[in-house]
């Protein structure tokens, strides 16, 4: 055979060696542990450093790989194509798609991820001089990616992916924790704490404020002696404080200020003045991201902030702990009351208070109702049924069933929620429509 044939075939190996390096180096520069490279890092191990530096920018990470893997797989592809037509003649053709297929499945794909995957801290480190490089040499070839997508993305009629970035690691990391989850390497618990760290910068304070309605506050007005009362008997330790009507807020009353002032009046109660030991409010728009409010929640050193509308009227509050809640569910102490708002029951059946958000239904339940059109459950069944139904009535959506178990005034207290299948979802669907 001449010395062409060869040249190709190993070019063909080189490049499905490079697909493979692509392709397990990114599966184990999102699996390794930031944890363990910190403290590489902090031991001066230049590799760690390297590795955290990547994933500081993991559009950049992401961006480089995609077009890495795609270029030798083309490339692959078109050499396996000509050496096969050379050898066998249009019939080549055929051979080389099935070929390079299994060689790119197995070899490119399959072995190095798995590989990779199980031992991603030592993969990562090995690949991280590496890929540092080739980011900085593909990185004009990925800018110009992302410009011509973005100029493309412009001229269609809607704005909403103009904005999005294609690179963004977020959706693959995504999808990685879910294989994981599904392939029982991740635990269930563990996979909903990291999707709520990815979830922070989707969601506003809005969607998981306290509401007004539940805010429990201060009257300045009230004699000391009630003040302290009602700060003793609540289960926070921080209070708004309003003036002359509650959406006036004025300031925040701490009960370890308040319990300072006390030791410094001999706790003669009737001496306290509110005003010389309550804090400045902090208003937060409602529109700010949870990612923006927990920056600032650090960058202020507070934990608790009010939340207003565009006309600057209050909706609610905001602590450190919601947000953290988001992350790692819901966080209970001694003080907290022991109804449960979410019940599962013994036949299948979940009864649910109406104000339970959404989220939280499906992280306890392992559910996918959705949530962009509402925050609550009683928001979703008002939703969709486009009504305030009242006790007793079913409904049947998005494979769920809804009974209304308990109404107050204008709102839905308790439901039943329980899944149902497939066949009987469709079929309540056609009978409701």
């Amino acid at each position: 055979m001449p010395i062409e044939f060869f040249l190709t075939l190993g070019g063909v190996i080189l490049l499905l060696g490079l697909s493979a390096f692509f392709s397990g180096s990114e599966t184990a520069l999102t699996a390794a542990s930031r944890a363990r490279l910190h403290a590489l890092a902090e031991e001066g191990n230049s590799q760690a450093k390297t590795v955290n530096r990547m994933l500081a920018a993991p559009e950049r990470l992401i961006g480089t790989v995609l077009l890495g893997n795609n270029l030798v797989n083309i490339l692959a592809s078109a050499l396996t194509t000509s050496l096969l037509i050379g050898l066998f003649g249009e019939v080549g053709v055929a051979y080389a798609t099935i070929g390079l297929t299994l060689l790119v499945v197995i070899f490119a794909e399959v072995l190095p991820k798995t590989y990779a995957l199980a031992f991603a801290d030592r993969v990562s480190l090995a690949v991280a001089p590496i890929m540092s490089v080739l980011i900085v040499v593909l990185r004009p070839a990925t800018v110009a990616v992302e410009a011509i997508v973005k100029g493309i993305l412009a001229l269609t009629p809607t704005t909403r992916d103009d904005e999005a970035n294609i690179l963004s690691a977020h959706k693959e990391i995504r999808g990685h924790i879910d294989l994981q989850t599904k392939e029982g390497t991740v635990a269930r618990h563990d996979a909903h704490m990291l999707g709520g760290v990815l979830d922070l910068g989707d969601l506003q304070v809005a969607d998981i404020m306290i509401h007004r309605t539940k805010m429990e506050t201060i009257d300045a007005d009230d004699p000391p002696v009630e003040i302290v009362d009602q700060a003793v008997k609540s289960k926070h330790s921080r209070l708004p404080i309003w003036k002359d009507e509650p959406e006036n807020i004025i300031g925040v009353l701490h009960t370890k200020d308040l319990l300072a002032q006390l030791a410094e009046v001999n706790w003669d109660v009737k001496r306290l003045d509110l005003a010389t030991f309550s804090n400045e409010p902090w208003f937060s728009p409602d529109t700010t991201s949870l990612k923006e409010q927990l920056d600032q929640f650090l960058k202020r050193k507070t934990q608790m902030a009010l939340v207003v509308d565009e006309y600057g009227e209050v909706q609610g509050l905001i602590t450190l702990e919601d947000i953290l809640e988001e992350i790692v569910g819901q966080i209970v102490d001694e003080h907290d009351p022991h109804d449960m708002a979410i019940r599962p029951q013994t036949d299948g059946t979940v009864n649910v208070d109406g104000s339970v958000p959404i989220r939280d239904l499906n992280r306890q339940m392992d559910w996918d109702l959705p949530d962009e059109e509402a925050t609550t459950i009683a928001g979703l069944v008002i939703h969709e049924a486009q009504t305030i139904p009242e006790p007793g009535q079913v409904f049947t959506f998005y494979g769920y069933r809804f009974e209304i178990l308990r109404k107050n005034r204008n709102k839905i207290a308790a439901l039943r929620v329980k899944p149902v299948p497939a066949e009987a979802a469709r079929s309540a669907a056609e009978q409701s429509g």
